[in-house]
């Protein structure tokens, strides 16, 4: 997980100013302000969970989630546990990344061109049928079956974490494909959430709901640019989402939909537009400079100031407002709102029933449907969309690398938890769906980075000078 080249450039700024402070923050300011969600974090508070899950304090930590928060607001309360608060009100902020990544790999992105998207969008396809249709084939017309959504998804970060082990000794092509292909899945994840996780449905919510998308896009087309206004409507949307009875995270996903993904100001616009604002910046900086009394001074500081914020204003506008939102919220998302979801929802007892489950249709299913369903259903419908000419692997990429990527999909974790929970609620089945995605992600990532690592080049021809 690396710096994005604009932080970079503001780091390298801020070196001239302060070169010690500027060698302990290139240490430390990648954990911070990198670019995609991490598993880290989530691995470490997962593991805190099962620990604490397990411990002779876990009936306090039980009961310290299940406290009642009560929210009330112009003569209405709605109360919820405080794990679901973390699920309502924070979880929604990871989703916000997720519509606001699905949003650039349709725009601009590989799935923009149809021979690129192809591939992905097939891989998902298949993704998502094939382990359905293996838990459905072990655990339909079980107590088990509602949990069949736990196999659609794909945790991206830590798929993403494994072929970043390998640096440059993978085609960049690959990455390119985890993520076109993770974009997709989500989609599919987040269809399943809204239509067969979700409650009866108010249609005064979602009307609130479509009030402040329209607001959202109104503000968008007369080029607004304070967020202020933006904020306030995101919350009426999340809201409206909330009280509609369709899950909130969904409301994170609408509102990272409506981020620009294009800049105000292009690239190549900016020095033609802000050349004529240097030389006054520069002129009103030497007369000031050059003053013959304190007023004089002040008005050409003055006028230098106003210069510098303009500038400042159009350096902005070059900058896509998804790239911005995604790289405020990250590191709030890899090191609060996630660790606190795992802590909150990895409530898995480990005991003798418990295990006794695991040969049942439950655990099964989520196993075979994640670590089997996923890479057989995303490598076949690959290679038919390959042979048919629908689609086209990219420069370098290996059918056995395809294999890996498929692999490494078969690690749900993140959003398959998530969807235990509303599939189950509490109790042991919950867990047990919560220990077969577990077992399944860290199977599945073990037999990806056994492939990528076989795949992979070695590293002193990587490292080889071109």
């Amino acid at each position: 997980m690396g710096l994005s080249p604009r932080l970079t450039g503001r780091a390298a700024a801020r070196a001239h100013h302060s070169p010690a402070a500027s060698a302990l923050l290139r240490k430390i300011e990648p954990l911070f302000a990198g670019r995609e969600v991490t598993g880290g974090p989530l691995l470490l508070a997962t593991i805190l969970a099962l620990v604490m899950a397990n411990s002779p304090w876990a009936g306090g930590f039980e009961r310290f989630w299940d406290t009642p928060v009560t929210i009330g607001f112009g003569g209405r309360e709605v109360s919820h546990g405080l794990a679901e608060w973390i699920d309502h009100a924070l979880l929604p902020l990871f989703f916000v990344i997720v519509g606001a990544d699905v949003k650039r790999e349709i725009a601009v992105g590989p799935l923009a061109h149809w021979r690129s998207a192809a591939l992905p969008l097939s891989g998902a396809l298949g993704g998502m049928l094939v382990p359905v249709g293996l838990y459905l084939a072990v655990a339909g017309g079980t107590p088990a079956q509602p949990g069949w959504g736990a196999v659609i998804t794909t945790d991206t970060a830590f798929g993403l974490a494994l072929i970043a082990v390998f640096a440059n000794r993978l085609p960049a092509g690959l990455r390119a494909t985890m993520l076109a292909f993770a974009a997709v899945d989500d989609v599919g994840g987040l269809l399943v959430i809204a239509f067969a996780y979700s409650g009866a449905i108010d249609p005064w919510g979602l009307v609130v709901a479509a009030a402040g998308l329209g607001g959202i896009m109104g503000l968008r087309r007369i080029g607004w640019v304070s967020s202020v206004p933006y904020v306030l409507l995101a919350l009426l949307v999340w809201g409206g989402v909330l009280e509609s009875g369709i899950h909130a995270t969904i409301a994170g996903v609408l509102i990272g939909l409506t981020v620009p993904v294009q800049p105000r100001l292009e690239p190549h616009d900016f020095a033609q537009r802000v050349q004529r604002r240097v030389d006054e910046f520069r002129n009103a900086h030497d007369a000031a400079e050059d003053a013959h009394d304190d007023e004089e001074e002040d008005r050409h500081r003055e006028r230098a100031e106003e210069r510098l914020g303009y500038l400042h204003e159009m350096a902005s506008a070059t900058r896509e407002a998804s790239s911005r939102l995604i790289e405020v919220l990250t590191p709030w998302v890899n090191y609060v709102v996630l660790p606190l979801f795992a802590l909150s929802n990895v409530r898995i007892h480990i005991s003798g029933d418990l295990l006794s489950m695991i040969g049942g249709p439950l655990v099964m299913g989520v196993v075979l449907g994640l670590v089997v369903g996923k890479p057989l259903g995303f490598l076949a419908f690959t290679w038919v969309a390959s042979a048919t000419g629908l689609a086209q692997r990219p420069d370098q990429v290996t059918w056995p690398m395809v294999a890996g990527v498929g692999a490494l999909a078969g690690i749900g974790f993140t959003i398959s938890l998530f969807i235990a929970g509303l599939a189950f609620g509490d109790g042991a089945m919950r867990d047990a769906a919560s220990l077969g995605v577990l077992l399944a992600s860290m199977l599945a990532a073990a037999i990806g980075y056994a492939i990528l690592r076989h795949c992979a080049e070695p590293r002193h021809a990587a490292e080889a000078p071109s």
